[in-house]
């Protein structure tokens, strides 16, 4: 198993980024604020307006780590990245099997039978904690959805279909999301909005996808696969369907678990949002505190359901990544997507 490297997170405006000595550097003013080792780092996050020396960008390719660009609101920007890794016949077998009608339907299923399984398993963790009988019931009802939906991709002909099933499964467990939030300042989810989100708990929760969506891409690149070509989420130029498609199984346990927690742990300040005509968006000081819990969530560790071994959370990307990998080359049946116990 690969090491967990560190991802660098640049969020304060008008930072400098540059080599020195094999160290990726940073000036804010002219002043030198850090100093990081390109050894313990696998990729770059620069928020908003920030600037790298040509020589980083040449350093950084080389040493295989990735730049990406977001907007100071999350917004994907751009990507370098070194030359592409990976073998070629593992891309063509990764293309080979969009065309698979078998292959395609039966991964879409499992990853789609998982993230409701993960789903689930959000809503009863905190359905077993709560001492409110109305969020006990509305619970319950969402978990007996969620499980009837599940059943339904059994009949699914197409994956179509099974986007139709995705949709209602999300309904359903979006709908009873504000029961598990117990935030003494009151903060609520109400429903889902990402274009732009409408409330904090839609920013926080929009911030942290675009975190894993990185998280991903960056794993199915270092292993050899092609995050674009992906299965369920439809192909488009630009769009990193395949990173979209393994997030969905994660995104409950990785993501919405973590949301929760800040939450109803109080971490949030209203000086950590800021609003921008009727959009919400998390401010400087709320995202360093988002990525703060983010990196110390990666470091945890766990016991992969598949693999049996302990590795920290942050792997379970490149875990997955592999394991895809592995069913290409035919070392695998089948997909086991990833299970949260």
């Amino acid at each position: 198993m690969k090491k967990l490297l560190e991802t660098l997170y640049v969020t304060t405006p008008e930072s400098y980024l540059f080599e020195r000595n094999g160290n990726i550097c940073i000036s804010i003013g002219g002043v030198e604020k850090a100093a990081v080792p390109i050894s313990q780092v696998d990729s770059i996050v620069l928020f908003g307006k920030n600037t790298l020396s040509t020589a980083l960008m040449a350093f950084c390719s080389k040493n295989d780590v990735t730049i990406t660009f977001l907007s100071e609101n999350g917004n994907f920007l751009g990507r370098v990245c070194g030359p592409v890794s990976g073998n070629v016949l593992l891309r063509k077998r990764q293309y080979e099997s969009l065309t698979d009608p078998a292959f395609a339907n039966r991964f879409v299923g499992d990853l789609l039978f998982c993230k409701i399984r993960n789903s689930k398993s959000v809503l009863m963790r905190h359905g077993r904690s709560t001492t409110d009988e109305a969020a006990r019931r509305s619970i319950a009802a969402a978990v007996s959805g969620l499980t009837e939906l599940a059943k339904r991709l059994d009949d699914c002909a197409d994956i179509d279909s099974m986007r139709g099933v995705e949709g209602a499964a999300a309904s359903v467990y979006f709908s009873c999301f504000d029961t598990l939030l117990s935030s003494p300042k009151g903060y609520r989810f109400e429903t889902r909005s990402r274009r732009p989100p409408l409330n904090e708990v839609n920013a926080v929760l929009s911030f942290l996808y675009t975190l894993l969506a990185h998280d991903v891409r960056s794993a199915m690149e270092t292993v050899g696969l092609d995050p674009a070509a992906g299965y369920l989420h439809t192909l488009r130029p630009g769009r990193s369907s395949f990173a979209l498609d393994i997030m969905e199984e994660l995104r409950a346990p990785l993501c919405d678990r973590l949301v929760i927690s800040m939450f109803n742990k109080d971490q949030f300040q209203p000086r950590d949002f800021i609003a921008d005509f009727g959009a919400i968006y998390l401010s400087d000081k709320g995202r360093r505190k988002v990525l703060e819990q983010w990196r110390g969530r990666k470091r945890e560790t766990i016991q992969h359901p598949f693999l049996k071994e302990k590795i920290p959370i942050g792997m379970i990307p490149c875990a997955q990544s592999m394991l895809f990998a592995r069913v290409l080359r035919g070392d695998l049946d089948r997909y086991p997507p990833f299970v949260w116990r």
